[in-house]
């Protein structure tokens, strides 16, 4: 039985009233920044300080390998999971470039994938099987993998350092577990959840279709957000839910990369709506679900840039976004201080 961390809202009106007088007074017409305002704002909520600072940011890439794959869900090979783990960990994905340049630490952690992977400096191994079971014969975990799971995510917050965790992801087939993640615990059909991950071709997309649709009857009467996840979910899925309730509960700013990683908010969010209260998306995806995904959350990404990657990249990419937020609050002058006269005067 999951335990659910304790967690306060962060609608403080006290808080919330003296950060929006210090961002309307700075030296610029109101509203000017437009989203930063709001990010702005936010961040000073989550961090619950007037002057927010965002340290030590860690850059966390969960990664896990999914028995759907068996059915033809995906354009590439399970392999490419454990390969893209090794090009990580070597610097040369997209996110550990992105993340090198915005100064993020990159930790790499092997929630479940299909091979053993040699300890090294940067790589967390907290395996809980070789990949999940076929979702389409059966639940992809057991209730006490699912648990492990979401434990794990947990404790791998509890030992990075820092006020501000970036999530990202690996796993070939995860589209497929999000898609049916978002189809059960939205509401939502299907079809307007599956997209075409990888790359697939027409006849491809017709296939995982009829795939995960044949999941969704399977699972018909399931509705409970941990069974929904055990049946349906990755490991790596699983793990982030668990990564994105322990650090809302520890107020940290939790940056959303794409659909895969919203897919993990949105369990998580089920099981405790205030996790969202510190989540900022970073980028509507490409995958053509995820803009119904955010909707349904209420949540206004920062970025839309056609991405379709995964890994964690656009929040990598959304990073300095959060720094200048950040900067706006603690730097900017006011009209008073700087000696502007405000509209009107």
């Amino acid at each position: 039985m999951l335990n659910l961390p304790d967690m306060n809202d962060l609608n403080s009106a006290g808080l919330q009233a003296r950060l929006r007088h210090l961002i309307d007074h700075k030296t610029k017409p109101l509203g000017s920044l437009g989203q930063l305002e709001a990010l702005a704002l936010q961040l000073g909520l989550v961090l619950q300080t007037e002057t927010p600072h965002l340290d030590q940011p860690q850059m966390v890439v969960f990664a896990g390998d999914h028995g759907l794959v068996a059915q033809g869900v995906s354009a590439y090979p399970s392999d490419v999971t454990w390969q893209m783990v090794e090009n990580f960990l070597a610097g040369g994905a997209a996110v550990s470039v992105i993340a090198r340049q915005n100064g993020l630490a990159l930790t790499v952690v092997d929630a479940g994938v299909a091979r053993e992977l040699a300890p090294r400096a940067g790589l967390q191994l907290r395996k809980i099987a070789m990949g999940t079971m076929d979702a389409s014969q059966g639940p992809a975990m057991t209730a006490d993998q699912c648990q492990a799971a979401l434990t794990a995510g947990a404790e791998v917050v509890r030992g990075l350092p820092g006020n501000a965790v970036l999530l990202g992801e690996m796993g070939i087939g995860n589209t497929s577990s999000a898609a049916l993640l978002m189809a059960r615990l939205t509401g939502l059909p299907i079809e307007q959840c599956v997209g075409r991950g990888t790359g697939l071709d027409d006849a491809g997309m017709q296939r995982k279709l009829s795939v995960l649709s044949q999941v969704m009857s399977r699972y018909a009467q399931v509705v409970d957000p941990l069974a929904v996840l055990a049946a349906m979910g990755g490991f790596e899925i699983a793990m982030m839910t668990g990564a994105v309730l322990e650090a809302a509960a520890q107020n940290r700013v939790i940056v959303v990369d794409g659909f895969i990683t919203s897919s993990a908010v949105l369990v998580a969010q089920a099981l405790q709506p205030l996790v969202l209260q510190r989540c900022v998306f970073a980028h509507q995806s490409d995958e053509s679900g995820h803009a119904r995904m955010l909707a349904h959350l209420q949540a206004r990404p920062l970025l839309n840039l056609g991405l379709r990657l995964g890994e964690g990249s656009g929040a990598a990419l959304a990073w300095p976004l959060l720094e200048s937020s950040c900067r706006i609050l603690t730097e900017m002058a006011s009209f008073e201080s700087a000696g502007v006269s405000t509209a009107g005067a």
